[in-house]
């Protein structure tokens, strides 16, 4: 599936916004990002395609299914009524459906219009019916509200992960850290018991070929005691009897080697995950905080656990960042694997995944390579982000990055490579530094270059004293005003000419 575009009416700042998302050209990433000061309207547009996209597994789940509504809080201030209209790309043909909304009391001026959204989940409820094997897409938003819940230590009741609970509070809550961890220990507790069935099965075919290799080596020693006797009774002159003798004595040396082998290298199966969901969990979490492993300690305490550069940590010794960062991507991980019970890798699972301000909590080199990992981990999923931050699209190639301003949406040029400052002062429109330093250490370079470098002495030794040492812009004015100082001392230095001479 692909959401291709998205019609605003009346939302928020927007009176009438159309949105092509990401890709706009086939191959490239599918990961459209929205910038903007905050009250632009990035959230406004993620929370629009949230409730419209909310009526799809509504209808998988029952045929007259309610998504969300259109809050009224968020129709323009000058108008009664709104509408949000969206186009999905599934199944080789397009489905576009429009959800409308009036203040109360109010005419609407809009229809809402559900027949496509009701015949694409249909498509679905059928083939559910007649394959219960049947991959469902993804649809989750992560909100700027987005936390970490406390992991629980006892879990009363025991609850049934179907493949439909995969959408509970997709779209309305956020990372759920307890349902995550509830569904994880349940999953661990399955991949237990097929790790038991899988040693027991290799322990009884280890001791079949055993057995066999036993037999095989009774009944050599055997052939090989009556060859000697009968080279002994030919006096040891029989030298085909000689080279049988050696022949078999081989094979008795290979037979005992092999039990031997069997014996002692016995397969260290502790680390071995055998559950299809539970690995992909795993694998996406290690690809995105380089844990080297993560799971449910259950004695002397129940918790979660993880191993970091050779150490274990309770996940609640983990930083905010890095709870986060697991918790955001266990859920989506999560998610497809409850959704795609049919395919090999579930991470492979198709979907859209939203995600308000994508670098809250996380370190500037995380912002770096959120994107990138995003889409390596989840190579079918299509990415629908905000963010604040300029690391997340100066590092990020082939992406869609759109700019909100008073109503209007601009898309950017490829930030892909561009100086983080760069980004701020030409696509986010916010000064590199300081707005007063930067008034100040203009005003320095202006006395410079007009030549009044006693005062420029003096200001620089003002600021040297006002900011940290070793500021680059300092220095830079610094090798200046020293150039100055040299070529004025030359001028001073040349003798000077009449002009009747």
């Amino acid at each position: 599936m692909k959401i291709q575009s998205m019609t605003l009416k009346n939302i928020g700042h927007f009176k009438d916004l159309t949105i092509p998302f990401a890709p706009l050209e086939e191959g490239k990433p599918r990961v459209t990002v929205f910038i903007g000061n905050n009250g632009s309207g990035k959230t406004n547009i993620l929370k629009s395609l949230v409730t419209a996209l909310s009526w799809l597994p509504a209808r998988i789940r029952t045929e007259r299914g309610r998504g969300l509504d259109i809050p009224e809080e968020v129709i323009h201030n000058d108008e009664h009524s709104a509408a949000v209209s969206v186009n999905v790309l599934a199944h080789n043909q397009e489905f576009v459906w429009t959800l409308s909304k009036a203040r109360e009391g109010k005419k609407n001026q809009f229809s809402s219009d559900l027949k496509a959204v009701s015949e694409w989940a249909d498509i679905y409820r059928t083939q559910l019916t007649e394959n219960q094997d049947v991959n469902l897409p993804l649809m989750v938003f992560y909100p700027v509200e987005r936390s970490v819940l406390d992991i629980p230590l006892k879990i009363k009741a025991k609850h049934y992960f179907e493949q439909l609970d995969a959408y509970d509070n997709a779209l309305e809550m956020g990372v759920d850290f307890r349902r995550f961890f509830e569904w994880f220990r349940a999953r661990e507790d399955i991949d237990n018991e097929e790790r038991l069935f899988y040693e027991l099965e290799k322990q009884s075919q280890d001791i079949d070929r055993v057995l066999e290799l036993w037999e095989r080596f009774s009944t050599l020693l055997d052939e090989t005691e009556n060859l000697n006797e009968k080279w002994e009774k030919s006096g040891r002159k029989d030298i085909l009897l000689s080279k049988q003798i050696f022949e078999k004595m081989a094979k008795l040396k290979l037979a005992e080697q092999e039990m031997n082998e069997i014996m002692e290298n016995k397969e260290d199966t502790s680390k071995l995950c055998l559950d299809v969901p539970l690995k992909s969990v795993k694998q996406a979490i290690k690809e995105f905080t380089d844990f080297e492993n993560i799971w449910v300690q259950r004695k002397p305490k129940l918790r979660m656990m993880v191993s970091k550069n050779g150490k274990e940590f309770n996940v609640f010794q983990l930083s905010q960042g890095e709870k986060s960062l697991m918790a955001l991507v266990g859920d989506i991980a999560q998610r497809l694997a409850m959704l795609n019970p049919n395919l090999d890798n579930p991470l492979e699972g198709q979907g859209v995944i939203m995600i308000d301000e994508a670098d809250l909590h996380l370190h500037p080199q995380w912002q770096r390579q959120l994107i990138d990992r995003l889409t390596k981990t989840f190579p079918n999923c299509q990415f629908i982000l905000s963010t604040h931050s300029p690391l997340v699209i100066s590092d990020s190639k082939d992406i869609v990055v759109y700019s909100l301003e008073n109503g209007e949406m601009s898309r950017l040029p490829s930030q892909y490579g561009q100086d983080a400052n760069m980004v701020l002062l030409n696509a986010m429109d916010t000064a590199i530094r300081n707005e007063k330093i930067t008034e100040k250490i203009n005003h320095l370079i202006d006395l410079i270059q007009d030549n009044q470098l006693s005062l420029a002495k003096e200001k620089l030794a003002e600021l040297r004293q006002e900011l940290p040492e070793n500021h680059l812009e300092l220095n830079k004015a610094q090798l200046l005003l020293k150039k100055q100082e040299i070529r004025h001392e030359k001028n001073s230095e040349k003798p000077r000419t009449s002009q009747f001479d």
